[in-house]
């Protein structure tokens, strides 16, 4: 029996085209074409919803969570969910929605490098795949899924590590969860850390800060005087900033903001190891939070959902520090 699964768009470059001489823009023609794709209903019974037809980098944190609120209602009507989104920030609304999604049924997001008009468009074969995982009864549970280029990655994992190849989308430190052969879909393993908060509200006051060599702390006053409620900092390497930073990051946890170190490498986690004036064990003892593996963006969008939660800084601030002491549990 085929499965029931809902495609909701919205919007990214599986959904443009060339329009000269503006260059590539959003089409109205994508929806129309998926309710009439044959391979897909030879897999699947189809419904398509529209949530948005907008460019990926004009997604917010606040649009996320309206939509994980849709894919929460629909879910009860449906067998899987697949969300085609721009790749620009998928890896980010899939991670909002693998937090504070409830349901455990398949929800899979899938996008495209190439637009309607390019050669060798890679969006129509990655639709057909992720309605594959999602109709898969071993999709079941494994939370928010990424399906491209043949490959199912964890939301939580997985990053956008190229700006123009089809295979961008990888899973520096894990790895894939399982591939899209022409014959069935195979998972090699399940997501190690599987973390839920579940929240109807997130509050948005919070910055991120990324580390470069010679910077002050200008960024931070200019974060604090906004009046932020944290900042999350990628750092260097283990965790550690800059010198010229570290007396605008002691007055801002002297004013009550959280901040939460994580690493600007690609992958590793953030230790409390190295000990002078602006390394990691030093920022740890003066009020810090170490971030784990957690990159910058996915962290600024899982303090979103705690400050949406809990709107208590050291309510948090243990919650964060229980976390690194059970990694790899899964907690809700």
């Amino acid at each position: 029996m085929k499965k029931h699964i809902l495609i909701i768009t919205t919007g990214g470059t599986i959904a443009m085209k060339q329009n000269s001489p503006f260059g590539v823009v959003p089409n109205d023609e994508f929806v129309r074409q998926l309710k009439t794709f044959p391979m897909l209903a030879k897999i699947a019974t189809i419904d398509v919803h529209e949530f948005a037809n907008i460019p990926s980098p004009f997604m917010t944190p606040m649009r996320m969570l309206e939509l994980a609120q849709l894919v929460e209602v629909k879910s009860q009507s449906y067998d899987g969910i697949v969300i085609t989104h721009g790749t620009d920030t998928l890896e980010e609304t899939a991670y909002m929605l693998d937090l504070i999604l409830r349901t455990t049924k398949p929800v899979i997001f899938t996008a495209a490098m190439r637009s309607g008009s390019e050669l060798g468009l890679d969006g129509p074969r990655n639709i057909v795949g992720a309605v594959r995982v999602a109709g898969s009864t071993r999709s079941s549970g494994k939370g928010v899924l990424v399906v491209m280029n043949d490959e199912i990655d964890a939301a939580r994992d997985v990053v956008k590590t190229d700006s123009g190849k089809t295979d961008t989308f990888v899973s520096p430190s894990c790895g894939l969860l399982g591939i899209v052969d022409p014959d069935r879909v195979i998972y090699y393993r399940s997501p190690y850390i599987h973390e839920k908060i579940f929240t109807d509200t997130i509050d948005e006051n919070v910055d991120l800060i990324k580390c470069v060599s010679g910077m002050d702390g200008r960024f931070v006053e200019s974060s604090v005087a906004r009046g932020v409620k944290a900042i999350v900092i990628e750092a260097f390497g283990r965790g550690n900033i800059p010198l010229t930073m570290v007396p605008s990051v002691e007055s801002a946890l002297a004013e009550g903001v959280l901040i939460v170190i994580t690493s600007r490498t690609h992958t590793g986690r953030v230790v409390a190891e190295y000990g002078y004036k602006g390394g990691g064990a030093y920022l740890k003892k003066a009020g810090c939070i170490m971030g784990g593996d957690l990159k910058g963006p996915k962290m600024r969008l899982k303090l979103m959902a705690l400050f949406g939660k809990f709107d208590d800084v050291e309510r948090i601030r243990e919650y964060l520090i229980s976390e690194q002491n059970s990694l790899g549990k899964v907690r809700t």
